[in-house]
């Protein structure tokens, strides 16, 4: 069996930012491998064209220029937002206003987007909304560890149920989805699982 449309791949991999020798940004193991249902557009378009046809056993390695990843820096997704965006029944919380710190915000739209907060400037906080490899290449070097046929019930659903990586696939803003969840059997708390910079 290969990689191909509504089969489940597992994977392990080490991805590194920008080369072979760049940083190691993230490393899945055969005790946490990123599992997915393939061809249904949840992970990079060009990431799943590196793994078209491969099967179990098989290595990999390539690298995905910025623009097949996660694309430039946009440099109007860094905004201000006033403190008041952290209210918590009427407080501030503290812990969420520290540089470095990931908050998952809502746009108006009622989207969900993982905010960094990059520097703290009076009564306002400085967040950039761009997806955290942005801007960088990615180098993936792994191995695909199982090929399997998809259930009935992840094909309906267009996603794994499966241990492991969450498989539930990235979005635009860089965050793991799970519109396509009728239940809360299938979504990722975030914990046992990696998202994978693969979605």
């Amino acid at each position: 069996m290969i990689a191909e449309k509504n089969n489940v791949i597992s994977i392990v991999y080490e991805l590194r930012a920008d080369s072979k020798e760049g940083e190691v940004v993230e490393s899945l193991t055969s005790e946490n491998p990123l599992t997915f249902l393939f061809g249904t557009g949840g992970l990079l378009p060009k990431f799943e064209e590196q793994l078209n046809g491969l099967k179990t056993g098989d290595n990999f390695e390539f690298l995905l220029n910025s623009e097949d990843a996660y694309g430039p820096i946009v440099e109007n997704a860094i905004v201000h937002v006033p403190q008041s965006v952290f209210e918590v029944d009427g407080k501030i919380d503290e812990n969420l206003m520290k540089i470095g710190s990931m908050v998952p915000m809502m746009d108006a739209e009622g989207r969900r987007l993982n905010g960094q907060v990059i520097a703290i400037e009076g009564d306002a906080i400085k967040m950039d909304f761009n997806h955290p490899m942005a801007g960088n290449d990615l180098f993936f070097k792994g191995e695909v560890t199982d090929v399997r046929s998809a259930t009935e019930k992840e094909l309906s659903h267009g996603h794994t149920h499966a241990e492991g990586g969450c498989g539930c696939g990235g979005s635009e803003s860089g965050e793991c989805s799970t519109d396509n969840c009728e239940d809360d059997d299938c979504k990722s708390d975030g914990e046992g699982g990696a998202c994978g910079c693969g979605c």
